[in-house]
This record gives structure tokens, sequence and C-alpha cells, in this order.
């Protein structure tokens, strides 16, 4: 009897052909990516209260103005979670131009108040990337900050959503990473966090701001209610608007409600389209409960005193490269037709 018989054959799946190994391994890799996407879709990437690298998704024009150092104040209607460091990423929505315009005229009259005129505005605005990063060095109120007299006029007028959260120190990347982003705020990837660090270059903003501690050895003591004591017997001065500034602050108002209506046809379409759970495994969506919109400028203490709360966020899954990111526009292309009409019926009479 040969010896060959009793043999030890090879695993069954070494003696199956190459298409059919490929066919298998297509599918165990695929069952493994749901299942994480799932785990993550449960669980998410946020540990609440313990950040080690942490970051936001903002979305466009909004991300590449805070990393460039022109939006000092990010807008939230929740306090700031962090001090430090926080990584900017830029969600998958393509910004429209007139969008783009809108806020590039906005901090154009805001920086004028303080007598700048020569503003670089960054010359792509790239989604799906991680951008760069800010220190966040405090947190106010909308109230709060309009009063502080010991900053600038411009940056005062940034701050009218219901949280402001202070911004310095602003590092971009040389080679934005594309990566998908998540809701609220969230800790990179060991890997992306270690390849973004040693690609960082700081970034001379057009007026960088240093907003003053109240206690230098607490990170946290620039927060709600730190410094209503000191307004407690004096008013801060108006600011007084030109037609210009009143129209740029319309118009930046304008943008986000209508970014935001859009985010909201949006997000129904993506939700109504989903008949079951299991339509849903091969794309992740995450949806923001409480998100205004970046950049947002609420009808706040500089209008009025009601805040226009705003729409739900989604990023959805899937790579960027189909999209090619909008350029800025022309610098004399006219008002954008549906932004401005909109402002200038908010406009009062002065």
């Amino acid at each position: 009897m040969s010896r060959d018989k009793y043999k030890k054959q090879p695993p069954i799946f070494f003696r199956l052909q190459p298409i059919a190994k490929i066919q298998i391994l297509s599918a165990f890799l695929t069952n493994q990516t749901l299942l994480r996407e799932k785990t993550m879709r449960k669980a998410g990437p946020r540990k609440e209260g313990n950040y080690t690298n942490p970051c936001l998704t903002m979305h466009q024009p909004w991300a590449s103005l805070l990393v460039y150092g022109i939006k000092r104040i990010e807008g939230r209607s929740w306090p700031a979670p962090i001090r430090g460091r926080l990584w900017i990423h830029a969600a998958s929505k393509v910004p429209d131009e007139s969008t783009i315009k809108a806020m590039e005229d906005f901090y154009r009259e805001i920086y004028a108040l303080n007598g700048i005129t020569d503003i670089k505005f960054p010359e792509h605005y790239p989604i799906s990337r991680l951008l760069g990063c800010v220190e966040v060095v405090g947190c106010l109120t909308c109230e709060e900050l309009v009063q502080w007299e010991a900053l600038p006029e411009g940056v005062r007028l940034e701050g009218q959503t219901d949280f402001c959260w202070l911004c310095e120190q602003p590092k971009k990347l040389l080679v934005p990473f594309e990566m998908r982003g998540y809701q609220r705020v969230y800790n990179l990837e060991k890997k992306i966090y270690e390849a973004a660090v040693r690609g960082l270059v700081s970034v001379d903003g057009p007026a960088p701001v240093k907003f003053p501690l109240p206690n230098l050895r607490d990170p946290f003591s620039l927060k709600p209610g730190s410094i209503v004591a000191s307004f407690s017997n004096s008013k801060a001065s108006a600011i007084e608007k030109s037609s210009s500034l009143s129209a740029a602050i319309a118009g930046a108002r304008a943008a986000a409600t209508q970014f935001s209506k859009d985010q909201n046809i949006r997000t129904n379409a993506i939700l109504n389209s989903a008949p079951d759970s299991t339509s849903t495994e091969t794309r992740t969506i995450f949806i923001e409960d409480d998100r205004i919109p970046d950049g947002n400028l609420k009808e706040g203490s500089m209008e009025a005193n009601s805040a226009s709360k705003q729409s739900d966020y989604v990023e959805e899954e899937g790579s960027s490269s189909r999209n090619q990111p909008p350029t800025r526009p022309e610098q004399d292309s006219g008002a954008p037709s549906k932004i401005f009409a909109a402002a200038l019926r908010g406009l009062k009479p002065s």
C-alpha cells in the first residue's frame, strides 16, 4: 500500500481554485468591515471626558477659515469640552461658491473695523480632509463675548452663537489627510495623529488674538460665567455698523440658514430611503442632534434677542476624490442672488 495515501492533506482552502480563494477572502473582509462599522455606530470613537487627540468635523468654508487663522471664534450650541489642541476636519459636503463668497465678505467687513484690509483667503476649500489644528483656550457665552471690550470689535462680532469657543495658534497641514469625520468631539486614530503631527506648519492669521485667562494656572478658567462680574457695573459700547457691514452679517446668516435647510432636506431623504436596518449596513451615516452648523450667525445680541436653532449635521461615508474642491470665487463676481436676497430682506432700515 502506497504511503502517499496516508500523507496529511493540506487544508481545503489551499486546494481551491484561485477565484474561489479570492471570493472567500473578499466575503470575510467585507463581513469584518460591516461588523466594525456597526460597532462604531453604536459606540462611536468619542470617549466622553477622555480626549487624547480631540478632533472636530466642520463644514466648509468654516473649517478652512478657522485653520487659516481668519476665523477666531468657533460657534456651537454646546460648551467646549476640552482645552488645548483641537484638530479640525472638513466634512464631505461641497460648499457653494455663494456660501464661500458670503463668508469671505463677512470677514472682510469685520476685519476692516480694525483697519485690516489685506486678507489672504484659502485658494481651495478641500472636503473630507484633516486640515490642521487650533488651540482652544476658553469658552464663553455669546452675551459675555459681545461685552468683552478688551477684545477687538471684529472678534466680538464673530460671537453670535450660544457658546463661543476661543481659538488661538492655528496650524495647517502641508498635505491634508483624507479621512472620515464623526459627530461632536472625537479622538483621532493614533496612526493618523502620528502622521499628521509631523506635517503641521504655523499660520500667520490677519490679526491673531490672545485671549487673557482669568487664572493662568487653570486652563479651564475662561469658561461661561467666568468674566460676568467685570461687566456688572459697565456696559460695552455698541459697535456701529455701516450698511456694508450689516449686509455682510445678514449675508453670512442667510448662508448658514440656507445651508441648514439643504442639510434638513438631505438628512430626511437619506433616512427615508432606508426601509430597514440591513439596507444601511453598507453606508455609515452619522447624525448630530444638537449641532448649529459651523459659522452660523444667530440673531443674537447684536441684532435681536432670539437665537434660531439650526438643523442636524450629517457626515457620510465615502471618498471625496469624485468631488473637486471648489476654488475661491473671483472678487468681482456679483452678489449671489439667493443668499443676498434673503439677507437684504432681513436688514432693518438704519
